[in-house]
């Protein structure tokens, strides 16, 4: 708290996930007119040895039990910086590059408007989240081009990876038919020839 009465919270890595995935708390300050959040100075990225470059930059809005992913481009794999900017989500990905000693694992973290952490996640990973309350909003800015073509992921019940949503009834998640529709882990081993 400085002397008006702010409360800040500066940049600095909270944790690493996966040997290479980052979790970030971003630039906050508080005072009597509400908060200001920044998750993302290019220059400050780089001083911790993040280079990245924001191609595209969207948004989503879920309610409580959502589960969105586990996403990722078969070509042109694109590094992720995921926020939330309001409520809160459990997020994870999973190691799909190949050549990794922690391949096919995962890894969760929660990420909250609260918290003002981000999760940095490089390419050849894939990405997905529980949305933990109603109107959770997750901010993406990726760096890589959007290839439409090659858009697609892993279903995140598959039983081969395992992960653990922190959640009783996952028969009764709200999730698109696209990601229920998404390949086992298994068949992503058999097309993986982009993550060598």
């Amino acid at each position: 708290m400085d002397q008006k009465g702010d409360v800040k919270q500066v940049f600095e890595i909270q944790e690493k996930l996966l040997g290479d995935a980052v979790v970030i708390s971003g630039f906050c300050s508080e005072d009597n007119r509400g908060s200001f959040f920044k998750n993302f100075e290019k220059d400050i990225y780089q001083s911790i040895g993040i280079d990245f470059n924001v191609n595209e930059t969207f948004v989503s809005l879920s309610a409580k039990n959502v589960i969105r992913g586990m996403h990722f481009q078969l070509n042109n794999p694109q590094a992720k910086l995921v926020s939330v900017i309001n409520g809160s989500v459990y997020d994870v990905i999973v190691d799909l590059r190949k050549e990794s000693s922690n391949y096919g694992k995962w890894a969760g973290v929660e990420l909250s408007y609260r918290n003002h952490l981000s999760l940095y996640v490089p390419r050849g990973f894939a990405h997905g989240f529980l949305s933990l309350e109603d109107g959770s909003t997750v901010l993406y800015q990726c760096d890589g081009r959007y290839d439409k073509e090659s858009d697609t992921g892993i279903r995140f019940d598959d039983p081969d990876v395992g992960i653990d949503w922190r959640i009783d009834d996952l028969d009764n998640v709200i999730c698109s038919e696209r990601d229920r529709g998404l390949m086992t882990f298994k068949i992503f081993e058999v097309l993986n020839e982009v993550f060598k």
